[in-house]
């Protein structure tokens, strides 16, 4: 809140743990009280509880659907019931996640939310068009502290917490980069530039821009009468499974330059 004021910016905070309706109503009401009304709102908080499948405890797995995806949802209709009530239009940024859109090893609750965000990103830019909201989700690709938690990525944690510039290889080849990089899209999405932007999920990290694709069948087969078990494994090869779709991204930092 100072950085913001101090470089000639308005902002109030409320600190609230979000995922129960209290605190987004909470949330909303403090805008309102400070600003007088309610244009954009950007779902950013989050948390990482990272454990496979087997070890994942059930407190784990609640507590980041509650932050992510839960937390996603009640901010979002106390945001749009305020801004369907103002009558003009508004701003719905979701965040969402790599991990929601191709799965990430050891990250089941963290994935789910944010497939489900993605999900939700599509299904509310339907139901609120007719009230000139527009819904995304940004994909982001950035250093920040949570991120920086992963092992496979603390070398470059370290480069950054230095104040030192991530390797152009990084930027561009692995589109990660630092929060900075990925404001500028938010602000785009917020504008009146991106009006006709809705329902969809952009990438952004580094020197990356990207627009990701919806879920889409990619190959179909007809049968008569519909398919059997036995059906499927004759055809299977030469038909829909013909080539595998990949999923998951394993991290792979450039080599280090040699002095």
């Amino acid at each position: 809140v100072e950085s913001i004021r101090a470089d000639g910016g308005q902002a109030v905070a409320e600190v609230a743990a979000v995922g129960p309706s209290e605190a987004a109503d909470r949330l909303v009401a403090r805008a309102l009280a400070s600003f007088g009304r309610l244009d954009i709102l950007c779902t950013n908080a989050g948390i990482l509880r990272d454990r496979v499948l087997w070890n994942l405890s059930d407190d784990d797995f609640d507590r980041v659907i509650e932050t992510h995806l839960r937390g996603s949802f009640t901010c979002a209709r106390a945001a749009v019931r305020q801004m369907r009530a103002q009558g003009d239009g508004g701003r719905i940024v979701l965040l969402g996640s790599i991990s929601g859109q191709r799965g990430n090893f050891g990250q089941t609750n963290y994935a789910a939310a944010k497939a489900g965000i993605a999900a939700m990103a599509r299904t509310w830019a339907l139901e609120c068009a007719r009230a000139k909201i527009t819904v995304n989700a940004i994909v982001p690709v950035a250093m920040t502290q949570m991120v920086a938690t992963i092992p496979a990525l603390a070398e470059m944690a370290a480069v950054a917490a230095r104040g030192e510039p991530l390797p152009s290889a990084v930027r561009k080849g692995m589109g990660l980069g630092l929060p900075q990089d990925v404001a500028p899209l938010l602000v785009f999405l917020a504008s009146n530039h991106a009006a006709h932007v809705t329902g969809q999920c952009i990438g952004i990290g580094g020197d990356k821009l990207s627009l990701w694709s919806h879920p889409t069948e990619l190959r179909v087969a007809y049968r008569d009468g519909g398919w059997s078990a036995e059906a499927i494994a004759e055809t299977w090869d030469s038909a829909v499974g013909q080539r595998l779709e990949a999923f998951g991204d394993e991290i792979q930092l450039p080599p280090t330059p040699k002095p």
